[in-house]
């Protein structure tokens, strides 16, 4: 090869690592660039997906508050039933035993008793409720 041959050589593998050196360090800053970017676009995303997430959960939250709450308020007004209570639900009782009874002698009115005993029952019930909370306030 002559001089003129190998120069043209050695100036052509430059042009091409220096040509491949810029596309190599071109396209590396691009793509940081878009990854940035693309980073960016996720966190965004993220964090307004995760105050949404937030705001839902919070909503849950209060709407099971207010729910506990009420439960909270009726047991706090059953806690507050008494003796004189009782004593009202025992004669309710006692009446409804009767009527029961009524029903019963007539013969017609199946329905009517059933109810009346039903009634009794869960009025008994309510009454032994409130008889030991006031055995345990007492205690």
């Amino acid at each position: 090869m002559t001089t003129i041959q190998i120069c043209a050589l050695i100036v052509l593998i430059v042009l091409v690592g220096l040509t491949y050196w810029a596309g190599y360090r071109g396209g590396l800053k691009d793509g940081r660039i878009e990854g940035i970017d693309e980073g960016k676009a996720i966190q965004q995303s993220d964090s307004s997906g995760t105050i949404q997430n937030l705001k839902r959960s919070l909503d849950q939250a209060q709407a099971h508050h207010k729910e506990f709450y009420t439960h909270y308020e009726r047991a706090l007004a059953a806690s507050k039933l008494g003796e004189s209570e009782r004593q009202t639900l025992l004669a309710i009782a006692e009446q409804l035993r009767i009527s029961a009874e009524t029903f019963s002698a007539f013969r017609t009115g199946k329905k009517l008793e059933r109810d009346s005993r039903a009634l009794r029952n869960q009025a008994l019930d309510m009454a032994a409720l409130l008889h030991h909370v006031a055995q345990e306030d007492a205690a």
